[in-house]
């Protein structure tokens, strides 16, 4: 069963990523205020979360401690914080969910077109998250199991088809023109 995180939480764990973890001088227990001050006067917080209380943050490392997706560890009344193998995971996972395709200033004019054919012996589950991680990604649906978009994508598709095990049953095609493509342009706003 996969754990749903909070929007605070996964920052939390990509910042922890990021920065490899962290160091709190403390003498109280309480040192989880302490990082929280420290996260919430981060200027993302400051306006995002105008009503965010330093409490909900403090919880949610304390959470992340029990779940054993982050350890905190005391030495000489110095607090490190890091990812646990576990919590690696996790940021791999939120890494993934919120994968997009990185926009260009200027178009290529080229069209990128993921093609797939998954045999039924490998599911229709395989299938339908390859059409729901393609939609998220912001590609156009041009038939079943035909997408489209016009950034190059080859990096994330390949990625896609790896964490589904589907890497013999998808093709990506570069083409320069595609009939009829004012509905493309229109959706990706490329006029």
């Amino acid at each position: 069963m996969k754990i749903r995180y909070g929007e605070i939480t996964k920052d939390v764990l990509l910042m922890l990523a990021i920065a490899g973890g962290f160091a709190v001088a403390a003498t109280s227990p309480f040192f989880l205020i302490n990082v929280t001050r420290a996260i919430v006067r981060q200027k993302k917080y400051d306006k995002k979360y105008k009503d965010f209380k330093e409490k909900v943050l403090a919880q949610s490392l304390s959470g992340l401690n029990k779940n054993k997706i982050i350890i905190i560890k005391e030495k000489e009344g110095k607090f490190t914080v890091e990812l646990a193998e576990r919590g690696k995971k996790v940021v791999k996972e939120i890494l993934f969910d919120n994968m997009q395709i990185e926009k260009q200033k200027i178009w290529d004019k080229k069209w990128r077109i993921v093609i797939f054919d998954i045999p039924e012996r490998k599911g229709r589950q395989a299938r339908n998250a390859m059409r729901w991680k393609l939609q998220k990604m912001g590609f156009f649906q041009l038939q079943k199991s035909v997408w489209v978009c016009p950034y190059p994508c080859e990096k994330e598709i390949q990625l896609v088809c790896e964490v589904f095990k589907i890497n013999p049953f998808v093709n990506i095609v570069t083409a320069e023109q595609i009939y009829n493509d004012g509905n493309l342009k229109k959706y990706f706003k490329l006029y």
